[in-house]
């Protein structure tokens, strides 16, 4: 059963997360929160799998308590999925960067949203959307956002180096294998490489720090 906490300042939507996630066999939801200040003390009383987080919200906002739930070791094993209302949300690149799993909208499909949280439950990150591609994009092109390259940029492999940047533009490992004309396996085992010399928590930061650091498909 997947364990999920819904942190958003509007009870409606509150209900409609929890109707939905509850109507489902494998998912659950925890508790609810009104605020970040909230959501952060039920992320420590109930260490979900998952957590849905609003960014905008009075008080102690989404981003604020994102960042301390990834900051906080007793809570290592919990993932965030940020909700939004626009696709391309200026807060989204942000909110990847401080160790958010993916982001959601709000209006968007259910069937989207059950899976944004089983994916990321079960150790994945959800970039691939096209909605997703296009707010990586908007950011990659802009130049704040490569201003401060990973150190450990240095220690990939060529092939490592080429397959991190596709996996900044949203692409899934078949996607990528099908790109480079390998196996899924091989894109699969140069990722998770990657991710160790990188100390990624998940794809979604192996995504921001291919951004920051200027990797680009080509020459």
């Amino acid at each position: 059963m997947i364990r999920v906490a819904v942190v958003d300042d509007q009870a409606l939507v509150r209900m409609g997360l929890r109707v939905l996630l509850d109507s489902e066999p494998d998912t659950e939801v925890v508790g609810e929160a009104a605020d970040g200040a909230a959501g952060l003390d039920l992320a420590r009383a109930t260490v979900p799998d998952v957590v849905l987080m609003d960014v905008r919200m009075p008080g102690v906002d989404g981003l604020t308590a994102l960042r301390r739930i990834t900051a906080d070791p007793a809570l290592a094993a919990v993932r965030v999925v940020v909700l939004t209302t626009f696709g391309l949300d200026e807060y989204v690149f942000e909110a990847l960067a401080a160790g958010a799993s993916g982001f959601v909208l709000k209006d968007g499909d259910p069937d989207e949203l059950l899976r944004a949280v089983r994916v990321v439950a079960d150790g994945g990150s959800l970039l691939s959307p096209a909605v997703t591609r296009r707010v990586i994009e908007q950011f990659a092109a802009a130049p704040a956002a490569r201003s401060a390259p990973h150190p450990g940029i240095a220690e990939l492999t060529e092939r490592e180096r080429e397959i991190v940047a596709w996996v900044a533009t949203g692409r899934s490992n078949d996607e990528i294998a099908e790109e480079l004309v390998v196996s899924p396996a091989t894109v699969r085992t140069h990722v998770s490489r990657a991710m160790l010399k990188l100390h990624a928590r998940d794809r979604a930061q192996l995504v921001v720090f291919a951004i920051r650091s200027g990797l680009q498909i080509g020459p």
